[in-house]
């Protein structure tokens, strides 16, 4: 029993650190508007697998994940079939962040594969 009890424990820790970090997911309707409506921070991505530069992003995206005080989730939506989400945002380029903070935006981040850029992008809704 004291063993269950330490494992139930560590998975709590566990659970809990990773509650807080940097978390990356495929784009859905339902979990924007979950975010929106709980006034949590969350990012779009508009990524295209042909774009170079979003694959740098994704990958300083990846290196940022380890990173505490990014408490935050990025919606990675597809540039070239998400047309109404890219119409409701004003998007006119792959490569795009957009930042939000429940329903208001708190920045747009076009083209820059910097850590230090998309990290102050997102940290801008926290």
């Amino acid at each position: 029993m004291e063993f269950a009890r330490v494992i139930v424990s560590t998975l709590l820790v566990v659970g809990a650190s990773m509650a807080h970090a940097l978390d990356t997911k495929p784009y859905t309707a339902n979990a924007l508007a979950a975010a929106e409506k709980a006034g949590q921070p969350v990012a779009l991505f508009f990524h295209a697998d042909w774009c170079p530069t979003c694959r740098a992003q994704d990958k300083v995206l990846q290196s940022l994940k380890a990173e505490k005080g990014l408490d935050l989730t990025v919606l990675v939506a597809n540039y070239d079939t998400e047309k109404n989400l890219k119409r409701r945002f004003k998007i006119n380029s792959q490569s795009t962040f957009v930042v939000l903070k429940g329903t208001k935006e708190a920045a747009r981040l076009i083209g820059d594969t910097s850590a230090d850029g998309i990290r102050a992008a997102l940290k801008s809704a926290l």
